[in-house]
């Protein structure tokens, strides 16, 4: 993926002038509030412990509604979610500490300040307009290391924003930190040696998924309001599942990877992380579309509606068709209480007026899937092009360690041994691929191909609007111990069709399990709706106990 380097500030400027010229005709500013105050002098009407309560329990949606209304500021966000970081991310009283913070953006005070004088000011950038936001530390930020969650990168800067983070600033989100992932996201449980092991706020003696853990562990527990993370198979929509939250693996296309740091370039997508599927759909409407620097998004031209919130219908499961992919419901011990959960999900959505699908085995479509993975083929090419961007800083004693000397590489890391150990030895196996023989690359790619013409013909013969099946197979796994279950993540990711994960309920042990609906490409607003209408009417999300509001 041929990357421009382009400078954040001229980037975000021009995109947040698009916003606000979009969004003006239908955002109130300046309206008075209930006691005649203009918004944003008014922000001390929210009490301390009203502020606590909310940054736990509020989605996006609702505190844009408190924003807007003059209840609270922006900077008393910012904040509250500061010093939930310093109550939570370290051990605490009996707890160990959630650890999903790689680095705090120490401009996060002062940028809420300028969008609650902006808004004051009658200019308001649109419904993401002061929302406290935290970002994976594979995304660039010009303004802030972009580590991978490695100490062979701990100073490694680059010349801009990733472009979905500068949509979002441009949306008027403030980064609060950047999180951490399973580092280089090569992996599913979170744990990285420059960030350490985080830890699920729903039981800190397990993993919160990955390897977008970070961002997953850190909304739960309240450090941020919603999020970014990446997905290469699985790392979105596992750490939403093991921490009661939403996540979007979009359509191959829908959103730009640009300036996000890659696995491989076929599979991954960027895309968010929050406690609702209303909050998904602004971010949507913030970050996806073209952009000349990911030529994947071109796919996108003419199928992103004007706004994903309107799909948000209390109703859509009426008359939907909805097919159980019955090969991933696992009727082996560990699995069998997600498995429960996902039926029990199932009986819901009829309940609503789904009509639903029990769908026999596919082990065409199974086989094909299972043989089409090739993020280790892609690694070392894809991220060799990204850390050669135009515009990096890095130390020059890092380059010199492999040839060529200017540059870093692949071979660069792992001679540097600056890599937590599980992750070293996959990065090894890894070098060469991309130079070596390409047969059995290109035997996957096809089999891939072949998923995607299988996948299609199941939908489209079943008359199917979705497919549904757990996110993962089975609960969180126990820090140290493998996580299992995870088999289910290669249907979407090895096809690139969307695939969204909302809460479905907890285990007997208390831990959280999403279900996944699965639909065509680009058709995220049918998924969206359909998640809305059981969401709103399942509200199995619950904040986790560990991290309790603070007095």
């Amino acid at each position: 993926m041929a990357r421009r380097r382009r400078n954040r500030h001229t980037r975000a400027a021009a995109l947040a002038a698009s916003i606000v010229v979009l969004t003006a005709p239908v955002v109130t500013v300046g309206a008075a509030t209930g006691n005649g105050a203009a918004l944003g002098d008014a922000g001390d009407r929210a009490t301390p412990a009203d502020i606590a309560e909310w940054v736990v329990n509020m989605d996006a949606t609702k505190l844009r509604e408190r924003l807007a209304s003059g209840q609270v500021t922006s900077v008393r966000l910012v904040k509250a979610y500061q010093a939930r970081i310093d109550a939570y991310e370290q051990a605490y009283a009996d707890q160990p500490g959630v650890n999903a913070v790689i680095r705090r953006d120490p401009t996060a005070i002062a940028d809420a300040a300028r969008l609650d004088a902006e808004r004051r000011q009658g200019r308001v950038r649109g419904p993401l307009h002061g929302i406290p936001i935290l970002i994976k530390d594979n995304h660039d930020t010009e303004d802030l290391p972009t580590s991978n969650g490695s100490l062979a990168l701990r100073h490694w800067r680059t010349a801009d924003d990733a472009e979905q983070v500068a949509r979002l600033r441009a949306a008027g989100a403030i980064i609060v930190a950047k999180t951490n992932l399973h580092e280089f996201a090569a992996g599913v449980e979170t744990i990285s040696s420059l960030g350490g092991q985080t830890r699920n706020p729903y039981d800190q003696t397990r993993n919160p998924g990955g390897s977008s853990g970070g961002t997953g562990a850190g909304i739960a527990a309240g450090f941020g309001a919603a999020g970014l993370g990446s997905d290469t198979c699985g790392s979105i929509r596992s750490p939403a599942a093991h921490n009661s939250l939403v996540g979007l693996r979009p359509s191959q296309g829908l959103s730009s990877r640009d300036g996000i740091a890659p696995l491989s370039d076929t599979q991954d997508v960027g895309g968010p992380i929050a406690k609702s599927v209303s909050d998904i759909a602004l971010i949507l409407d913030a970050t996806a579309g073209y952009d000349p620097d990911d030529p994947s998004t071109k796919a996108s031209i003419g199928r992103i509606p004007r706004t994903y919130t309107a799909a948000l219908d209390g109703a859509a499961l009426a008359n939907a068709r909805i097919g159980v992919f019955t090969d991933y419901l696992s009727t082996s011990g560990p699995a069998l209480a997600t498995t429960a959960l996902v039926r029990a999900a199932a009986r819901d959505m009829a309940s609503r007026g789904a009509t639903i699908v029990d769908l026999p085995a596919q082990p065409a479509l199974v086989s094909a899937v299972d043989a089409s993975s090739v993020f280790a083929d892609e690694t070392e090419r894809d991220l060799n092009r990204y850390l050669a961007a135009p515009g990096s800083r890095f130390p020059r004693s890092l380059a010199r360690l492999e040839p060529p000397a200017d540059i870093v590489t692949l071979a660069d890391i792992v001679t540097s041994g600056k890599v937590t150990p599980t992750v070293l030895k996959r990065l090894k196996e890894r070098l060469g691929t991309s130079t070596g023989p390409q047969d059995a690359y290109h035997q996957r790619l096809a089999r891939r191909k072949q998923a995607q013409q299988l996948l299609h013909k199941l939908l489209k013969d079943n008359a199917l609007d979705a497919l549904l099946y757990p996110a993962v197979s089975q609960q969180a796994a126990p820090i140290g111990q493998p996580q299992e279950g995870l088999r289910v993540c290669a249907l979407a990711a090895n096809t690139g069709f969307p695939a969204l994960t909302i809460p479905a309920g907890f285990t007997p042990d208390g831990m959280p399990v999403g279900v996944e609906l699965l639909g065509r490409p680009f058709s995220e607003p049918r998924l969206l709706g359909l998640g809305f209408a059981y969401q709103r009417a399942t509200d199995h999300r619950r904040p986790p106990a560990s991290t309790p509001p603070l007095n």
